[in-house]
């Protein structure tokens, strides 16, 4: 470069620096300018050899998302300093954290610190390693929701200057952005950032539509200035006449958005009905908010008849997000609809800021919706019972998810994602509440466990104290937070079973004369074709080897000269992992869905999935239902951009695998007969009543049960107890 050109740059810099302090949402004080400006100065020190992939100046980056930060998420000087130190401490060796912290305190360093531990992670990554990064990165939401912050800010400017890249880097990077960084930004509230971060994804997933729909708007755009001005007229003279002070805004819908109407509702461009919005934007204080919402709703409708089902009143019950308007679709002019947003200036703020803004207004209010959040996510976080890919799935579920409202017996008002049941309601009251949820009653009437709750059903949870989760809950709980805690309680009621498999065990070999040690629990394990001694001593624990196969391996050991002989021959079958803390599953056939239903299918070659892995089944065109292992490369990207062709799917194994049996019994009529059957019945561990029916004919006694067992071993041994009550003269099953 020439002297004239770096002359021209550091002009450039320096312009763009001041602009950054100009800006900024917060007012900055004296010692918050001095604070940014050593930032800047360390930054440009930091990056002075380094440029980007277009060839410009690498500081123009940091410089750029500072200015992100603090002028359209308004976070304070801390946050602006951290943005412009956010690729120091990665990018050059000669600046430590240490060096951070002395210079600019714990706070810069802690942001800085979980920024370079996010950018650190592993760039070109299969998706098992990109989901565990995404893992790692969620985790810091508990530190510092501000890293997340700032990380957002950093990807909008890398989408807003990708153009130089290669487009498969380029379409990488965006698939990532609309998998998590814009239902990220929607979650805390940053509305502008996450369409832009949407429309910016578009344009490099498939630009081709994105184009066509950008120009479509542009195309448009005189005639709908016009249409909004035609709008606006009819209701400017009330709302003067009320001596409102206001401010009528009209604004497209993002392209993203129209994209999903598009394909949603299955239809062209010029078929959208509301590509517009109608926003009033009020002045008022604190205490007339929602009185002056409610008097331009009824200004707005003198004029425009409004569609009932259309009115979403986030005034008297906000959105988690903070989100707070009062939104009304009319019937505009010409037979149009338009969706009319109402919201005073600091809803707007709130609105547009999230986060920043809350913070301004939090003094003296209730607490904050996004802490309320952040600290339900922390229980989810914690248990990192999942692995990565469905950790990831179940935090995406609740960013996007669209809220209900329910009551609690006592008219406390709870917000749920859309899709719950009364199960995730028991378990977000306390866990122990979820624990020993036995029943539920939604507006009076009981309902199963796994009912969909509406918004404004009262919910009313029934608890036992020896009721425990079983396996089916997952199929009932939607929350995150509820499925980890079912999940951790049967993996520690698997533990139990093992428990006692032991002790039952260690009986039965002294039976056979052999001790329960470490070489005969390991060449069991070999033998019964298990992975560790957990599921050996599950499996005796809940019936599924039982005495026949002991004795088997009993007389295959006792036959040690020959298998001496044999084993010289053979190579010995070395195990690993036989002491693994965990209960694995004898996998044997794909099940999908939530029904559970065997269907027909044809493994992916892309990633080769076996019995065991986690997997997924994809909907194809031409081949049917495609089974995907769970970190297959393509999976992020079938999953961000066909998600309502993945089923869901799961090797099912037979000894966790619950089986219906009907038993019919038939004998002489006697008192108390049917208490007597009911004991054993709930007597024998792991069998589950689900129907019962019984009839006395002139003094002979006959009975059906349907009862829900994990094996047959479990059923002999049912029978052979309701065999031994008086009076009962046959057990047959059916």
């Amino acid at each position: 470069m020439t002297e004239v050109d770096i002359e021209k740059e550091n002009a450039a810099i320096a312009k763009a620096y001041k602009q950054l302090l100009k800006v900024s949402y917060q007012t900055l004080t004296v010692a918050d300018k001095k604070l940014i400006r050593q930032a800047f100065d360390v930054a440009v020190d930091a990056h002075k050899n380094q440029r980007r992939k277009s060839g410009e100046a690498y500081i123009f980056h940091p410089i750029a998302v500072a200015k992100i930060v603090a002028q359209e998420i308004g976070l304070d000087a801390t946050c602006i300093a951290a943005a412009l130190l956010h690729d120091v401490v990665e990018d050059n060796p000669d600046y430590t954290l240490a060096d951070i912290e002395e210079k600019f305190g714990k706070t810069v360093a802690r942001i800085v610190d979980g920024l370079t531990k996010i950018s650190s992670l592993s760039k070109e990554a299969d998706v098992s390693t990109q989901a565990e990064n995404f893992r790692k990165m969620l985790l810091t939401l508990n530190d510092d929701v501000r890293v997340i912050i700032i990380k957002i800010a950093d990807r909008l400017h890398n989408m807003q200057t990708m153009d130089s890249m290669r487009s498969d880097k380029q379409e990488k990077i965006a698939s990532e952005t609309l998998y998590i960084y814009a239902p990220l930004a929607h979650r805390i509230g940053l509305y502008n950032i996450k369409s832009d971060l949407e429309d910016l994804g578009l344009k490099y997933t498939e630009p081709e539509v994105y184009h066509e729909i950008h120009n479509k708007i542009k195309e448009s755009k005189e005639e709908q200035d016009a249409y909004i001005k035609a709008f606006t007229k009819v209701i400017e003279d009330s709302l003067d006449k009320e001596g409102l002070t206001y401010d009528i805004k009209g604004r497209p819908k993002s392209i993203y958005s129209i994209r999903r109407k598009m394909l949603k509702q299955g239809v062209s461009f010029d078929e959208v009905y509301d590509k517009f919005a109608v926003r009033i934007i009020y002045k008022s204080d604190f205490a007339n908010e929602k009185f002056l919402a409610w008097k331009i709703y009824s200004i707005v409708t003198d004029h425009f008849i409004p569609n009932p089902i259309r009115l979403r009143d986030w005034i008297s019950s906000p959105k988690s997000t903070g989100y707070e308007a009062l939104h009304i679709t009319v019937m505009g002019p010409k037979g149009r609809w338009v969706e009319v947003q109402i919201r005073s200036e600091r809803m707007n703020e709130i609105a547009e800021k999230g986060y920043a803004a809350h913070y301004k207004y939090k003094e003296g209010h209730a607490e904050d919706a996004l802490d309320t959040w952040i600290d339900k996510l922390q229980e989810a976080l914690e248990s990192n019972e999942t692995n990565a890919v469905d950790f990831v799935e179940q935090f995406k579920l609740n960013l996007y998810s669209k809220e209900i409202y329910v009551f609690s017996p006592k008219g406390d008002l709870k917000s749920l994602p859309k899709g719950a049941t009364p199960l995730d309601f028991a378990f977000s009251i306390h866990t122990e509440i979820g624990m020993k949820t036995r029943g539920a009653k939604v507006n009076g009437k009981l309902v199963p466990l796994s009912h969909e709750l509406q918004s404004g059903d009262q919910v009313e949870i029934l608890t036992s104290e020896n009721i425990k989760p079983n396996s089916n809950w997952l199929d009932y709980a939607t929350t995150a937070r509820a499925r980890s805690k079912i999940k951790s309680s049967l993996k520690d009621e698997k533990k139990e079973a093992a428990v006692e498999g032991k002790e039952i065990l260690r009986r039965k070999l002294k039976q056979l004369k052999i001790t329960l040690d470490e070489k005969s629990i390991n060449e069991m394990v070999v033998f019964f074709k298990l992975k560790t001694s957990l599921d050996l001593f599950y499996r005796v624990g809940i019936g599924s080897i039982d005495n026949p196969m002991l004795k088997d391996f009993a007389s295959s050991r006792s036959g040690v000269i020959m298998s001496y002989i044999k084993s010289k021959i053979r190579k010995p079958t070395v195990i690993q992992n036989i002491d693994k803390d965990e209960i694995t599953a004898k996998y044997d056939s794909l099940v999908f869905g939530k029904e559970e239903e065997k269907l027909d299918y044809k493994l992916s070659a892309c990633c080769n999935p076996i019995p065991g892995d986690d997997v997924f089944g994809f909907l194809t065109i031409n081949e049917g239902i495609k089974v995907h292992k769970k970190n297959c490369p393509n999976a992020l990207s079938l999953q961000s951009n066909y998600a309502y062709r993945i089923m869901q799917a799961k090797w099912i194994d037979s000894s966790q695998q619950e089986f219906a049996a009907q038993i019919t019994l038939s004998g002489i009529d006697n008192l108390g007969l049917v208490n007597n059957i009911t004991k054993v019945i709930s007597s024998n561990m792991h069998v589950n009543m689900k129907s019962i029916s019984f009839q006395s004919d002139d003094g002979v006694f006959s009975g059906k049960i349907n009862v829900i067992v994990k094996n047959n071993t479990m059923l002999k041994k049912l029978m052979e107890n309701l065999k031994k009550i008086n009076g009962i003269d046959k057990v047959i099953r059916v």
